[in-house]
């Protein structure tokens, strides 16, 4: 069984004088052997907290968790990270122009790199044969210009390509990553902040600690875990204020970076990615940030990112370095070894000058010459070589040699001494090494409702804007159809209250559309990685909906029920509430669905407002079931609108007693309306004559059930509509989990 203790830390003053580069040094200082990897617990020993360097904030001590088997000791578990030959293309399409369709496809191809091309599109090579290691406790940092295949890199090596797209090999600890085991052991954040805007520091990183850690750690242990990772990344003045976004005031840009790094290594991963994570952030928020980096890097993780431009102080953190432009590697290794390399190529760096700028400078100016970068990608290849050969105890020897541990033992060890917090086994085979989900999924759907509800529970004004668009369409409609009676015209006015209510129902359930786009790349990068199960964030989003929707449908069936004057009584109103809220359900669960296929808001609500129009047309109320053409009638019956107001029909007229036409009233929908009640009653006299039959002003000519068979409704009865308006429901929620299913995998092609 795993320990944890908590401890009470003091940032020692002698260790901010000491190299955070010089990891063996540190080490020896902090007690630790040389070799040894540290964990979090260590190191938050030896490293004090950087927001007071900068700041001077006089924050508590940290809190950390320790977490290994009793009485084992530190032991070397060095990772490392391989990956050779990586090569990756894209196909774009040609620019056309009147001289290419003249002189033919062979001279449009003379230029391109590579073959395959065809008359349209070429091929453009993102990565040409890109090599490198990365080890635990550094930072690689991916480095070049604009479109010179950084990102590309990163994705690659964190396993966002198709693996037919990619060529070359990725290992760890020489052994090739199977993707699920990726997943659990590694994250990946991305460039932009993906949070919740209403959720504070501390409750952010909270939740995330629900989602990553194991349900067999106490809720206790998990706050501790949450409350020493907050010291580690320097929030702690901020870690009751929101996130924010533009509407509420939130944490500063650095602080929502840090927090976004925070979310991913909750659960202290082995791998870390970060694309451009200093993006649009002041050099002291930068420099903070990396700083955060180089931590989690010396507890034992493998950190790579890609950097546009570092400063000077944030060079002064990384250990390894690859410069691309074009696809192609023009440098790698150490920082300190840039010099000497543009020095041997000819072109020495300034004594004061920045050298990533020089170098990303001379770059840009090969790039723009005939010859391109070619001379300094055969440079550096020969320079490596060089390298190699005249220093047998270069990097990567070492590094080949260091590591004796394969895999699945590093993985093992590294779970013994809490290094994967989230892991739960040591069994014999490496896939079970750490589970796919850290918790099963009642968990995940009660940590996921949760969070909605209280991110939604702070922005009232979301609810209030629809509470209020229902209330004030129901008091429109209830004044405009203010108790109606039963007569020929009460009838076809009760057929026009039905369908534009019905129809009002679904076009207010719209608005849900933006709910699942604001979250997508959030649920995309938390699924990316194994946070929780796609299933349980579809069932949480159904659950979290259905509250508020029962708010509206009884507010809008106690808004126009009695006031329109409707029939039932108490029985037909909760019938009457039944199917407003079925028809809630329904909407909501088609518009969610929309959300999960179409990317964007605008194209999303135009797609909605014409899809329920056509619902609405083809519902039985403009014209009826046997009246539409053969080839339209599947459209009726796929028709959201037409079960609920069939259904709404029934509800009001199958009493059979009931009677809304009598004697003279027949003429009411006639050109003979007109005529005086004399005449209208000698007609009448005159038809009964005809018939054989006696009819006063009293006789009852059209009953409800006479009603419904005027309009077709015949085929269904109101229970059964109601069923299958739920059924609409859960079928798109059914839906719309296959559309995450297979429009989320976030992976290049």
């Amino acid at each position: 069984m795993s320990r944890v203790v908590a401890e009470n830390l003091s940032p020692s003053p002698a260790r901010d004088s000491v190299p955070f580069f010089d990891r063996r040094e540190a080490m020896e200082m902090a007690g630790v052997g040389a070799a040894a990897s540290p964990t979090l617990g260590h190191l938050l020993k030896v490293v004090g907290d950087m927001r007071k360097e900068v700041t001077g904030d006089e924050t508590p001590a940290h809190q950390a968790l320790e977490m290994r088997e009793n009485g084992m000791e530190p032991r070397s578990l060095p990772f490392v990270l391989s990956f050779s030959n990586l090569t990756y293309s894209v196909k774009v399409p040609r620019k056309m122009s009147w001289p290419t369709l003249f002189r033919g496809r062979n001279a449009a191809t003379a230029s391109d790199p590579v073959t395959g091309e065809t008359f349209f599109t070429r091929t453009k090579v993102l990565l040409n044969d890109i090599s490198g290691e990365a080890p635990d406790g550094e930072i690689m940092a991916v480095m070049g210009a604009s479109g010179s295949g950084k990102s590309t890199l990163i994705d690659a090596l964190a396993n966002r390509m198709a693996k037919e797209s990619l060529q070359g090999t990725i290992s760890l600890n020489g052994e090739q990553l199977e993707s699920s085991l990726l997943k659990v052991i590694s994250a990946y954040v991305m460039q932009d902040d993906l949070l919740f805007p209403m959720l504070t520091v501390e409750e952010t990183l909270m939740f995330a600690a629900e989602f990553r850690l194991p349900r067999s750690l106490s809720k206790s242990k998990k706050k501790m875990r949450v409350q020493a990772l907050i010291d580690q990344l320097g929030l702690r003045n901020a870690a009751k204020t929101v996130i924010g976004d533009e509407g509420h005031r939130g944490v500063s840009g650095g602080e929502r970076r840090r927090v976004s790094i925070g979310t991913d290594i909750i659960h202290d991963p082995i791998l870390l990615f970060l694309d451009e994570p200093t993006s649009g952030l002041d050099s002291t928020s930068a420099y903070m940030v990396v700083k955060v980096l180089q931590r989690i890097a010396q507890s034992g993780s493998i950190v790579i990112m890609s950097i546009h431009q570092p400063s000077y102080r944030i060079l002064g953190l990384l250990d390894r370095m690859i410069f691309l432009s074009r696809g192609h590697t023009v440098y790698s290794g150490s920082p300190s070894n840039l010099p000497l390399f543009f020095s041997d190529f000819g072109h020495p760096i300034p004594d004061n000058e920045n050298r990533t700028e020089f170098a990303l400078d001379l770059i840009r100016e090969l790039e723009g010459s005939p010859g391109g970068t070619k001379s300094l990608v055969e440079f550096n290849k020969s320079w490596q070589t060089m390298k190699r050969s005249g220093n047998p105890n270069s990097e990567t020897t070492t590094l080949m040699s260091t590591y004796g541990l394969s895999l699945k033992e590093a993985i093992s060890a590294s779970i013994s001494r809490g290094k994967l917090v989230s892991g739960a086994t040591n069994d014999a085979t490496s896939t079970s090494l750490v589970p796919t989900f850290a918790n099963p999924l009642w968990i995940e759907l009660a940590v996921l409702s949760n969070r909605s509800f209280t991110n939604t529970r702070r922005m009232p004004e979301l609810f209030g804007i629809r509470l209020g668009a229902v209330l004030v369409t129901g008091f429109i409609l209830a004044t405009m159809f203010w108790h109606l009676d039963n007569s020929p015209k009460g009838v076809q006015e009760r057929l026009g209250f039905f369908a534009f209510a019905m129809s009002t129902t679904f076009y207010t359930c719209a608005d849900a559309l933006p709910v699942f786009l604001q979250e997508r790349y959030i649920f995309m990068r938390e699924t990316a990685y194994n946070a929780y199960r796609r299933s349980s964030y579809v069932l949480s989003h159904s659950l979290v909906a259905l509250p508020s929707l029962l708010f509206l449908s009884l507010a809008f069936s106690a808004t126009t029920f009695w006031a329109v004057g409707l029939d039932g009584g108490s029985s037909g109103f909760f019938f009457y509430f039944l199917i407003i809220f079925a028809s809630f359900w329904a909407g909501s669960s088609f518009v969610t669905f929309l959300s999960g296929v179409v990317p964007h808001v605008m194209l999303g609500y135009t797609i909605v407002v014409a899809i329920l129009a056509y619902f609405l047309l083809f519902s039985g109320f403009f014209i009826n079931r046997d009246r539409i053409p053969p080839y339209w009638i599947w459209f009726h019956y796929i028709s959201l609108v037409k079960y609920p107001y069939e259904a709404v029909l029934q509800n009001e007229f199958e009493d059979p007693t009931k009677c809304f036409v009598r004697g003279v009233q027949i003429f009411d929908n006639t050109p003979l309306a007109a005529v005086p009640l004399a005449l209208k009653e000698k007609l009448l006299n005159g038809l009964s004559s005809s018939l054989g039959m006696k009819i006063t002003s009293t006789t009852c000519v059209t009953t409800g059930t006479d009603i419904l068979q005027q309009e077709g409704v015949t085929d269904l009865s109101k229970w059964d509509c109601l069923w299958i308006t739920i059924a609409w429901g859960f079928f798109f929620r059914i839906l719309f989990y296959f559309s995450l299913l297979l429009g989320s995998k976030n992976k290049r092609r």
